[in-house]
């Protein structure tokens, strides 16, 4: 197995002086060397081909060893120093102070057709960054993480990758609801992919200690190796970066709105500076279209992080990320003009991609309306988000009346659908077969084009419990399944319809099918 290695940040930034791994604090550095754990019986149990010829390996080099050790932890690759980020952040709208890698270590860089990754291990033990951690992960949290993350990339979301899922032989104690009751569970390792994994909270950190000299070096190795068409560094350059990542970050966001994706824990520690989504926690996909729900039970008094809030946060965060760089552009109104600029964006693409959604192709003064009209009617009785827009693809121009029985199966509740509700929802169909009388899409034209736009397949909380459960008991098969399944989320795949289904009532409130804990 042979590696093209490029390392960059172990070289061009600062280490930590103390090499002993340890918690602490570290200063006046970017990361801390540090080896992963050694695992007990590392076995493979799923493994990415798209990547692993991403990163220049071949696919008969899955089943080797080399493969096996390197990407489990057992063994280091040579001529390599692996290590764990530097880094803090905002949580849950609270300063958190130093946070860092806590249970992942970056392996090395490597380049192949001019790309460059970056892999790392999530779960391969403790850090001086981990706390109270043990820097371990779990098989459920880690078959959600390298499932999703393969799942969102093929959405068309912009997401860090996954490499392969292993599991380590070691059991793990975790307290899965936080209720006091832990219980030890299967150990797995992911190994996830990215360009970089650098998040706000790197340049946090050196700006919250007033370390401007590192907090430059950072900034200038994230343009110089991600941002290399802005030039050399110069406060023009930075405030370009910043616009450049604050675009970045919106269009991510609107990416999610338009799936159904709620990331669950949007702390600025979870914020890729390439506007990548990172961190795959308590997430979910919409099952009823809900504005106010959220995954995550750490959120679920305050719902900070719930899907209708998602763009505020990316706001939010980016105003964390400016007072970072402020130290380096010393000039507050070119900051702000980006950030305002953020919420004139946010209004538009949103509107575009709701258009996008509703198979209109070219802009009309009442397009707001029709979008705000139709959240309302969604928001009337369950609806499941993902079966609605996918079967309005179906609707056909001039039979407003037949609208709601194209839809039909979105409903949880179909009962529910009579007067009031009933009415509510013919008014929309009427003002929506108006809008798209206007429209120069033929009818399978436009059921084409908002096919690749809302997709029949995503993961559902409960599909990955199910592929959990299954793991558990050491039975792989649905992971590949829905690993295939997700690979092509917008065909039709007549094979799997049975995965074009509503959450089945038995998912509603089981553990891991609904909310979901930061452990997960």
């Amino acid at each position: 197995m042979r590696l093209n290695l490029s390392d960059t940040f172990n070289v061009e930034l600062p280490s930590d002086s103390n090499t002993t791994n340890t918690r602490r604090q570290v200063s006046k550095a970017a990361y801390s060397y540090v080896t992963p754990k050694v695992p007990s019986i590392p076995k493979l149990i799923h493994a990415s081909k798209d990547m692993v010829e991403a990163i220049g390996l071949e696919l008969d080099d899955i089943d080797s060893q080399d493969f096996l050790d390197i990407f489990s932890g057992a063994k280091v690759y040579p001529k390599t120093k692996p290590y764990a980020m530097a880094y803090a952040g905002h949580q849950f709208g609270n300063w958190a102070g130093q946070l860092g890698d806590g249970r992942a270590i970056n392996l090395f860089e490597v380049e192949h057709n001019a790309k460059r990754w970056a892999i790392q291990l999530k779960g391969s033990g403790e850090t001086p960054y981990s706390r109270q951690g043990d820097g371990l992960a779990v098989l459920r949290s880690s078959i959600r993480e390298y499932l999703c993350s393969e799942a969102m990339y093929h959405l068309g979301v912009p997401t860090t990758r996954a490499l392969s899922l292993m599991l380590s032989g070691d059991d793990v104690l975790r307290d899965m609801l936080y209720d006091g009751n832990p219980d030890y569970e299967k150990g797995a390792i992911v190994a996830r992919v990215a360009p970089t994994f650098i998040r706000f909270g790197n340049f946090e950190l050196f700006a919250a200690r007033k370390d401007t000299e590192n907090l430059k070096k950072l900034t200038d190795y994230t343009i110089k190796h991600f941002y290399p068409e802005l030039a050399k560094p110069s406060k023009d350059t930075y405030i370009k970066f910043f616009k450049e990542v604050t675009n970045r970050t919106l269009d991510m966001i609107i990416h999610w709105q338009r799936v159904g994706f709620v990331h669950g824990v949007m702390n600025t520690d979870n914020m890729s500076i390439l506007g990548l989504t990172i961190d795959y926690g308590p997430y979910g996909w919409l099952e009823d279209f809900d504005l106010g729900w959220t995954p995550n039970t750490t959120d679920r008094q305050n719902k900070r992080y719930r899907f209708g809030n998602q763009p505020s946060i990316g706001l939010w965060n980016l105003l964390q990320l400016a007072n970072a760089l402020f130290t380096l552009i010393e000039e507050p109104e070119p900051l702000e003009s980006i950030l305002k600029q953020y919420q004139r964006d946010l209004e538009q693409k949103s509107l575009d991609m709701m258009r996008s959604k509703l198979g209109l192709s070219h802009q009309e003064e009442a397009d707001g309306k029709l979008v705000t009209d139709v959240q309302d009617c969604l928001l009337l009785s369950e609806t499941d988000m993902t079966i609605f827009f996918r079967l309005l693809a179906n609707y056909k121009t001039g039979n407003p009346k037949k609208g709601l029985d194209i839809i039909h199966e979105a409903f949880y509740k179909p009962e529910e659908i009579k007067d009031a509700i009933e009415d509510q929802w013919k008014v929309w169909f009427q003002a929506y077969d108006q809008r798209l009388q206007k429209e120069k899409l033929s009818d399978s034209e436009r059921q084409k084009h908002m096919n690749t736009v809302n997709p029949k397949y995503v993961l559902r909380n409960y599909m990955a419990q199910l592929a959990i459960d299954k793991a558990n008991e050491e039975d792989y098969s649905l992971v590949d399944e829905l690993f295939q399944l997700l690979k092509k989320p917008y065909d039709e795949q007549p094979e799997n319809e049975k995965w074009f289904a509503k959450r089945p009532e038995w998912a509603r409130h089981k553990v891991g099918c609904s909310m979901l804990s930061c452990s997960s």
